[in-house]
């Protein structure tokens, strides 16, 4: 069965996996996919990702958790642009996800990059997820 939004549902694997108080979640692997959680570890939500080969031979994202003081780290995590509804940011329109406590994962033409790098960088694009 082909899937129409996949980032949707690996963000939706890790918040079922975050309310169950699993230590860890399998996803089927992507490129797209690999760079989210490799944002997500640069921004301190998940203490480590890897790419493993099953025994059919497809690639899983296994994406380990992190919880502090046994309260998950992640609180939240809400898709922004879906593939019915597109929504693109300029440069100085980069929201700021509570305050600057959260999140904002972007689509840019110089790959994936969290709001305060694109704001560095002073680039747009699309607005894929929020996280907090």
């Amino acid at each position: 069965m082909s899937m129409t939004d996949p980032i949707a549902d690996m963000l939706t694997r890790i918040r079922n996996a975050v309310g169950s108080k699993h230590r860890r979640v399998d996803i089927p692997a992507s490129k797209l996919k690999t760079e989210i959680a490799r944002l997500l570890k640069e921004s301190n939500f998940i203490t480590d990702y890897k790419t493993v080969e099953t025994e059919e031979g497809k690639k899983v994202l296994r994406v380990a958790l992190k919880y502090a003081g046994g309260t998950p780290v992640i609180r939240e995590l809400q898709r922004v642009s879906s593939p019915g509804l597109r929504r693109y940011v300029g440069a100085g329109e980069i929201p700021r996800v509570r305050n600057g406590l959260g999140v904002a994962i972007l689509s840019t033409s110089q790959g994936l990059m969290t709001d305060r790098q694109a704001r560095s960088a002073r680039t747009g694009g699309e607005l894929l997820a929020y996280v907090w």
